[in-house]
């Protein structure tokens, strides 16, 4: 399972060119912050209110006042109520979800300015093509802000002509004001993105779930066990976990289903787990967590961990192997030879919950180190796995 597979971090760097999508790369930055619940409340407002404007305007007399007009403004109003649904589920919307709302987004906004009656209120309805700009800036590839550009112009050039029969100085500065706006949100969140890269480490990221590579993961903790995120932390929690019957999963639903199911258990543990925990994705169907703990009992966060990994849209189960040992006595060990230690006694639980029938937790405490991992520690507790 965990053993044989190193992510070669050269395989990770597309975002930073931003020449492959970064959906998930920024996903998980966010998720790191602890800004994910927040930005899927920004996105569902955003998405609410740019689909609620059209339909108020139809009390306006500059509104649209023929029947297509007025019914494509209903039609659109509800379609983004439906669209700002997806955002306040309990799940981050998927990356095929995510690119259908700025599908939908680019054309409402078009098709909301060309209804207007007013081609001065289409075009400041036009203006809202920036805040697409900026989340596809954020989230997706600069392809896809070209898709969204092409649709602003050529709606920005019907308005234009419209209203320059009777104002054409009105018509070019408001599509100069447009522009200025649609590229400057375009550059400041680019900047941003590219400012925060020292800290997240493209190269550090797999590209499907957005979570850290094995790699990646050996230098995190590293990091942890030298910072010490809490003074009161006594002891390294490390939960492996493997999602059970993968092969059955991709025997039935293929390579994209598979990929969804990496993609959800990766979701889930995020959402898990805390701010300051360290999670990767090491191979095909497994992950591991390392945490810092202020007792030796890890089974608060184990049991939240399956119950995220249950909740997934395939209703999925877990092997979860946890090894939780005292922190003072690594400091004299290298992390990497410690965490190959870890990872190999956590396997060897794993490969006992899933003989024992899979969805099932085993624990190992204060395992020694030293020694083989079949002979794993005075407090292994093979009894203490859990099912649902």
């Amino acid at each position: 399972m965990f053993d044989g597979l190193r992510w070669s971090p050269a395989s990770a760097i597309g975002p930073a060119l931003w020449g492959s999508d970064q959906y998930y790369w920024f996903t998980a930055v966010l998720a790191a912050r602890g800004l994910q619940a927040a930005t899927c409340r920004l996105v569902a407002v955003c998405i609410a209110a740019l689909g609620l404007i059209p339909m108020g305007l139809l009390a306006s007399p500059t509104g649209p006042q023929d029947g297509f007009g007025r019914t494509a403004a209903v039609v659109i109003g509800l379609a983004c109520l439906g669209l700002a649904g997806l955002w306040l589920r309990d799940h981050w919307p998927s990356r095929v979800q995510s690119l259908l709302c700025v599908i939908a987004g680019s054309v409402g906004i078009a098709v909301s300015a060309l209804i207007q009656t007013s081609a001065v209120v289409g075009l400041t309805g036009a203006a809202s093509f920036a805040v697409l700009t900026a989340f596809v800036v954020c989230f997706h590839t600069r392809h896809l802000l070209s898709v969204v550009w092409t649709v602003a112009v050529l709606a920005l050039g019907v308005l234009i002509v419209r209203l320059a029969e009777t104002d054409l100085a009105l018509a070019l500065c408001a599509t100069g004001m447009i522009v200025l706006l649609n590229v400057f949100v375009a550059f400041a969140c680019r900047a941003m993105i590219i400012l925060i890269q020292p800290d997240t480490h493209h190269a550090d990221i797999e590209q499907l779930t957005g979570l850290l590579h094995r790699d990646a993961f050996y230098h995190a903790v590293a990091t942890l066990l030298a910072s010490r995120s809490r003074s009161d932390d006594k002891y390294l929690v490390v939960v492996a976990v493997n999602i059970d019957s993968f092969s059955l999963l991709l025997g039935l639903s293929g390579a994209s289903g598979g990929n969804r199911a990496r993609v959800s258990v990766g979701q889930a543990l995020r959402e898990t787990v805390r701010h300051n925990a360290v999670v990767a994705h090491v191979s095909d169907d497994d992950f591991l967590i390392a945490d810092t703990f202020t007792t030796a009992d890890a089974s608060p966060l184990v049991e939240r961990i399956r119950g995220g990994i249950a909740s997934t849209p395939q209703r999925l189960t877990a092997s979860i192997g946890v090894v939780c040992t005292p922190l003072p006595p690594l400091a004299a060990e290298p992390p990497d030879d410690v965490l190959d230690k870890l990872i190999a006694v956590a396997t060897q639980a794993i490969d006992q919950a899933r003989m024992a029938g899979g969805n099932q937790v085993r624990y190992v405490l204060r395992p020694k180190l030293d020694e083989d991992p079949d002979d794993n520690g005075d407090d292994h507790q093979p009894g203490t796995g859990r099912t649902a």
